[in-house]
Parts: C-alpha cells; sequence; structure tokens
C-alpha cells in the first residue's frame, strides 16, 4: 500500500540561488519556517548529503514543534531531498523532495512531502507548509534585490 504523500508548486519571483538560499540558511529559514506567525526559536542547517538540518518554533497557540532530517540528496540552486521527522514521533519518519527551477520571472518551486504516516498527517502537514510557503512568498518579496 503506497503511503500519502501532497505536492505543492509554487512561482516565487526569485532566482532560484535566492529561493535556495531561503530553504539552506538558518538565517533566512527563522524568517519563514512555521504554518503561522508564530516565532522560530532555532534553525540550523548542513545542506551536504549526510548533513542534517533542525527547526524550532512556536506557532500562535503556544506549543512548541522540534523538526529536523537528514540531506539525502543536494544540488545547489536545483534540488534538495532530505528525510522529515519531528523530535516528538521519530518513528513517523517522511521524506522531502524540493526543486527549484528557473521561469521567465523567477522560481517554480516544486515540493513533495511523502511517505506520511497517514492521511491526517498528510493533511496537517499540508495545511502547515502552505501557512509556511505563505510566509516565504513573503520573505522573498522582501529580499528583492539584495545580495545574498
Amino acid at each position: 500500500m503506497q503511503k500519502p504523500s501532497l505536492t505543492i508548486v509554487r512561482r516565487l519571483k526569485a532566482p532560484p540561488q535566492k529561493v535556495y538560499a531561503a530553504w539552506t540558511r538558518p538565517e533566512l529559514m527563522a524568517r519563514w519556517w512555521g504554518p503561522d506567525a508564530g516565532p522560530v526559536l532555532s534553525a540550523e542547517a548542513d545542506p551536504r548529503v549526510g548533513g542534517r538540518f533542525r527547526v524550532v518554533f512556536q506557532t500562535l497557540d503556544g506549543e512548541t514543534h522540534d523538526c529536523r532530517g537528514e540531506y539525502q540528496e543536494v544540488e545547489p540552486d536545483r534540488k534538495l531531498v532530505f528525510t522529515w521527522e519531528w523530535v516528538t514521533l521519530p518513528e513517523r519518519r517522511s521524506l522531502v523532495s524540493v526543486t527549484f527551477r528557473p521561469i521567465d520571472d523567477g522560481t517554480e518551486m516544486n515540493f513533495t512531502h511523502s511517505q506520511f504516516f497517514d492521511e491526517a498527517a498528510r493533511d496537517g502537514h499540508d495545511a502547515g507548509w502552505k501557512g509556511a510557503f505563505e510566509k516565504l512568498d513573503a520573505l522573498i518579496a522582501e529580499l528583492g534585490n539584495t545580495e545574498l
């Protein structure tokens, strides 16, 4: 039986290297990670095969969430594949793949989160990622033409 997955495609008005940086530079990850306006408490990333990431964030309801994973594939400015797990549920490991394709006005980001434990987990992550990607859009707009 195939496990549930979700795919989200977004168009961002920035070149792939800027979108990739938002996924791999802790100081930028800290500005968009999480489903709502709650703060990111810490962000770490070592974007290389076998490297790890960890993000701890708080949602507006006061709940703290701690996620982590290991990079499986890293192609700078093109692709990231990493495992995903919540520290409180390590047995529910899933997989995230993100590709960054240049388009005329920026980047097409193709995001797939797969191997969910069940449909409820997928649906919760779908809402969470969509909220985070709204913040990613805002960060990209704020960065504008700045050098990274």
